[in-house]
């Protein structure tokens, strides 16, 4: 499946709050309270679109981050039922992250659900480390919140291993054409969680 990314606009809002009154049936946000995340100049706000369908939002995620602030939070980030598991979480939050360098950030936070494996393993991946523990703070379930911060580092480049001839040539060994193998791996990922 291909999404498409866009910036969220305040005619977003009515696609916006079907998601997250669908996800988070229990603590979700008032139509207020994120027609006010969307409107904010301190804000970012992202949605996901089919390009099939670009009236159909399948997903949407927020940052606030005030231009050269060093301190930026996900807000929040939900994917509807049948758009997950696809890694759409991971592209909206790697965008968050992006956009909250461009501004300047030099740390970003965020809170995720003590019973949200899928996502903490997620923002694990993605580098943050959690440090603290807010006893309580979704209500009405009463569920701690994890504290996770990451370090936006600028981005590094690397060089790339070449050709095995010139891996040798270095003093690196190049792998037995009998032994190498490729390693992939897919991790876990929680497409829809309060951050």
């Amino acid at each position: 499946m291909t999404w498409q990314l866009r910036r969220a606009t305040p005619a977003d809002l009515d696609a916006i709050m079907g998601i997250e009154t669908s996800v988070f049936v229990s603590d979700a946000w008032s139509r207020a309270s994120m027609a006010s995340e969307l409107a904010s100049v301190h804000g970012h706000y992202l949605v996901a679109f089919r390009p099939e369908t670009p009236g159909t939002i399948d997903a949407y995620a927020g940052l606030h981050a005030p231009q050269g602030s060093p301190d930026a939070e996900i807000q929040t980030i939900a994917v509807a039922e049948h758009a997950r598991r696809h890694g759409l979480g991971r592209v909206l939050m790697l965008q968050l992250i992006a956009e909250a360098r461009r501004r300047g950030a030099t740390e970003m936070f965020l809170e995720v659900r003590a019973d949200n494996p899928p996502a903490q393993t997620l923002y694990l991946d993605l580098g943050f480390e959690r440090i603290a523990v807010r006893p309580g703070y979704y209500q009405p379930d009463g569920v701690d919140a994890w504290v996770m911060r990451l370090a936006l580092e600028e981005p590094r480049t690397t060089v790339a291993a070449g050709p095995a001839e010139e891996r040798e040539a270095s003093g690196h060994e190049a792998p037995e054409a009998s032994g190498a193998s490729g390693a992939s791996g897919a991790s876990a990922e929680q497409d829809g969680g309060r951050a």
